[in-house]
């Protein structure tokens, strides 16, 4: 990564006077692997590479980037982002981030494995996803698509302010989807494991979970309306806590977009939520030594026992809210940094998912939704989306069903959750899942 620093530190050594400049240089490749009915019907591998530059003068900001690393551009891009900066519009917030003694956490995000692993070995792996799932249960009658996925890569950010930093992960995933059959009733399931080395995923937990979610469903009628105690599973879980993530920005909170804006240090929850933004958790999928502004990563209680502790800030946003950055500046090297949670998680209860359907006896488990982020309304909370999901009774598992959905507010929800499970799952996405229990929600079927 040396050679990204040189590039950055290069650029920022040719600063004007009374100029900020920024530089973030970033390099990745990637493998994609879908194979269909025992041949690759897909395969991508890919390595990119560039860097963006960013000029603050005058309160103005300009901003410039290059797809390649190659020297002839450098100044040239430079010389770009200060003719964009001449003619944007003066903001008295704008400035670069500055190093606030927070030191960069050190990761065990990459593995050298990664780069060795054989493209055979892939696409192997995405093989025996499909056996796997088609093996599961004689009422899978097709495999609409197994993948195996991976990533490395690697950034370097440099500015005037005295930032210079750098960071470099790896992951990977399989992630399958099928059908399953009985007569005319057809229904789909998903599943998937992550890790940051191919040796860490687990094909047959993901086939497992797949032809579950597709078989369970099969016979599934339409439950009738009423107000019930739901049980989220864990994906939908975690789709739902990126929502509230996102209402949870600086950002958000400064346009007048977020339900939490003027509720800073009050109840929003039961007492038994606490919501982590943590890209220093190794589990994470998302987890990161720095932000986009070459910040230290860092742990931030966004709802500790129910009381909101903070929304996330970049530095823009914190400078124009009168705080500090929480390290959650979010980009890419074509992007100016926009702001947004990195990591979420909820602190996990004492009780796995059999054991909170136990306590809860009568309800419904959501197993999944559709046009949850259309239908939240991130202002006033309100939410209708579509569901499908089985009956507990008797506190168990029983009748699957579909065609229905739930409402109800965001504040409502928050307020209204009993418990939360045990059974944390690391998902690839900016939130991880887990069994989630909440009151009086209302369903809407026949």
């Amino acid at each position: 990564m040396s050679d990204l620093l040189d590039i950055a530190d290069r650029i920022v050594a040719k600063a004007a006077p009374g100029e900020q400049v920024e530089v973030v240089v970033g390099r990745s490749t990637s493998t994609e692997v879908r194979v269909y009915e025992g041949e690759v019907e897909q395969f991508a591998s890919a390595t990119s590479a560039g860097f963006g530059v960013r000029v603050v003068a005058g309160r103005r900001q300009g901003f410039a980037y290059a797809g390649t690393l190659d020297d002839d551009v450098l100044a040239e891009t430079l010389a770009e982002a200060r003719d964009n900066a001449a003619f944007a519009t003066t903001d008295e917030w704008l400035g670069l981030a500055e190093p606030d003694g927070v030191a960069v956490p050190d990761l065990d995000l990459y593995r050298e494995g990664i780069d060795s692993f054989p493209t055979e070995a892939k696409i192997d792996l995405a093989m025996a996803l499909e056996r796997a799932v088609r093996g599961a249960d004689g009422r899978i009658k097709g495999v609409e698509s197994a993948d195996y996925a991976d990533g490395v890569s690697e950034s370097a950010v440099v500015t005037t302010t005295g930032i210079r930093s750098v960071s470099r992960d790896a992951s990977c995933y399989v992630s399958v989807s099928c059908t399953a059959s009985d007569g005319d009733d057809t229904q789909t399931g998903f599943g998937f494991s992550v890790g940051r080395l191919p040796e860490e995923l687990d094909v047959d937990a993901a086939a497992g979970d797949a032809a579950m979610r597709a078989t369970r469903l099969l016979g599934a009628t339409k439950p009738t309306s009423g107000r019930v105690t739901i049980v989220l599973d864990p994906y939908v879980t975690a789709q739902f806590l990126g929502i509230i993530g996102s209402t949870l920005s600086g950002e958000a909170v400064i346009k007048g977009r977020s339900l939490f804006a003027d509720r800073l240090g009050e109840e929003v929850a039961a007492p038994c939520f606490s919501l982590v933004d943590d890209p220093t958790n190794v589990l994470a999928y998302t987890a990161s030594e720095t932000d986009g502004e070459g910040l230290a990563s860092r742990r931030n209680v966004l709802i500790e026992g129910g009381r909101l502790e903070r929304f996330v800030h970049n530095a823009y946003t914190a400078r124009r809210s009168g705080t500090v950055s929480t390290g959650n500046a979010v980009r890419g090297v074509a992007s100016t940094p926009g702001v947004g949670c990195r990591a979420l998680s909820l602190a996990p209860g004492t009780k796995l998912q059999p054991e909170l359907l136990a306590d809860v006896g009568e309800g419904v488990l959501i197993s999944s939704v559709s046009g949850l982020h259309s239908g939240v309304n991130p202002v006033s909370g309100d939410f209708s989306t579509g569901a499908q999901g089985l009956r507990i009774s008797g506190g168990t598992l029983g009748e699957p069903l579909r065609e229905f959905t739930i409402a109800s507010t965001l504040q409502r929800m928050l307020a209204e959750v009993a418990a939360v499970g045990a059974d944390v799952e690391w998902l690839p996405m900016r939130a991880a899942g887990v069994s989630l229990v909440v009151r009086d929600v209302t369903i809407s079927g026949a």
